[in-house]
């Protein structure tokens, strides 16, 4: 290039760019430049620094820049129940628990007060994005909007009445009212989120496949949780739950499944065939004793495997680099194997794999010219990550969600020096406080 250099917006200088595709590559010493929030390109500094002229330079000495972690499976408005109920059994903790608090506090203020103490703590942690699945997704939408966090809405479906709906009708109803009401947003979309299939009866299921067709948009579902899940549900239909999903036609590319600790030889082969997107949600279900992904064997099969924390009441936290290397970990043991989902993989599961299954991945994910801007900073120059050998492998294996220093979303900064951008931190610690005397003095525990 022999023209004059370009104005652009930002550009971010790191010593290492991590642009997870193409796959396992670490770019030494190379730029990021940024302009109305898009990637316009990748490459050395130098070069950079004469094509581009920006209004904002950013240099990283110590750290690698990645794209921005995407959690694909979370119910946000739940950090307000962090620790309620610890060290009991999914069900007992569901029912005798989390659903009685859910009822007793569920509204608008707690949707909104969770939703900003999680929006706070990703971003923090390198998380740009989030696959969402709570009630009141018109107030967790404009939330997220006034915040400017990526995510996609999760549209609740349930056969029983919540403070959000109480009928069938009216769940799929007001469903359609919050899809239409964030057409067009640019940080936020939307998916039907049935809870479970112990919770969704055929009917609705049925509605959800047909609307989903015709919105074109995701079904983000609990399925295969844990093993009294799938011998009830094959006692009362005749057949496992996925089969009954297959029978109603949801099995297909469109589908998030959440958790899938138990699985056939079969039904892998039916989710590679399909294209279904399986989120593996390790630490929530070591927490519950839900039972154990077969990542490994789910990769290897041409699943696109994601990484999720879950929500974090059973979890407790939403921490995605605790969760890749958990995730990490435990695939090796599930599969017996020590080369199994190795770094390179945990941190594609935690990013682009992530932002393909809930259909942004042709917009974030990867560091890709045409791309928007999400992106996240690392310092490695910490004493806990040092020596540094091979970066994906201390992202994965040794790195803290405290070392994130930096995070850009669709090219605003969100993170400044570890510092959050127009976040009052004081305001929401305070809520959370309340929060905590209320639903403390309440619950029969």
């Amino acid at each position: 290039m022999n023209s004059s250099p370009i104005d652009i917006d930002l550009l971010i200088e790191a010593r290492w760019v991590v642009p997870v595709e193409p796959h396992g590559i670490v770019l030494d010493d190379h730029s990021v430049a940024i302009h109305g929030g898009e990637i316009l390109a990748i490459l050395p500094t130098d070069e950079a620094r004469k094509h581009y002229t920006p209004r904002e330079r950013v240099t990283l000495a110590e750290h690698a820049l990645i794209p921005g972690l995407v959690n694909a499976h979370t119910h946000n408005p739940m950090t307000l129940l962090r620790g309620l109920a610890d060290d009991l059994p999914l069900m007992v903790w569901l029912q005798e628990h989390i659903w009685p608090a859910e009822g007793r506090v569920m509204g608008p203020d707690f949707i909104r007060d969770g939703v900003e103490l999680a929006v706070a703590e990703m971003i923090r942690g390198g998380t740009t994005c989030a696959n969402e699945n709570y009630f009141f997704p018109d107030v967790i939408a404009a939330t997220y909007r006034r915040m400017g966090f990526r995510a996609v809405i999760g549209l609740p479906i349930i056969d029983f009445p919540t403070p959000w709906a109480k009928t069938s009708d009216e769940y799929f109803q007001r469903a359609e009212e919050v899809h239409d009401s964030l057409r067009g947003e640019p940080l936020l979309t939307t998916a039907f989120a049935p809870h479970a299939p112990y919770t969704v009866s055929d009917e609705n299921f049925e509605r959800i496949r047909v609307l989903s067709d015709q919105l074109d948009i995701p079904v983000h579902l609990h399925t295969h949780e844990t093993a009294q899940e799938v011998e009830e549900g094959a006692a009362k239909d005749g057949i496992r739950p996925f089969a009954r999903l297959q029978k109603l036609g949801l099995v297909n590319e469109r589908l998030i499944a959440v958790h899938m600790t138990q699985l056939t030889d079969g039904e892998i082969a039916a989710c590679a065939a399909a294209g279904v997107s399986v989120v593996h949600c390790p630490e929530s279900n070591l927490k519950l004793a839900s039972g154990f992904c077969p990542a490994e064997k789910l990769r290897k099969a041409g699943v696109n495997v994601c990484i999720g924390t879950d929500g974090c009441a059973s979890n407790n936290d939403l921490d995605m680099f605790g969760e890749m290397r958990t995730a990490a970990m435990l695939a090796k043991a599930v599969a017996g194997d020590a080369a199994a989902f190795d770094a390179a993989s945990a941190l594609r599961a935690a990013t682009l794999n992530g932002a393909r299954a809930i259909g942004l991945g042709d917009r974030v994910g990867s560091i890709e010219p045409g791309k928007r801007a999400d992106l996240a900073a690392v310092r490695l120059d910490d004493l806990e990550t040092q020596p540094l050998y091979h970066v994906a492998s201390q992202l994965v294996y040794a790195t803290g969600r405290h070392q994130v220093s930096d995070v850009w979303i669709d090219g605003a900064r969100k993170l400044a020096n570890k510092r959050l951008v127009d976040v009052d931190i004081d305001a929401i610690r305070e809520k959370a406080r309340g929060w905590r005397e209320r639903i403390a003095a309440e619950d029969p525990a």
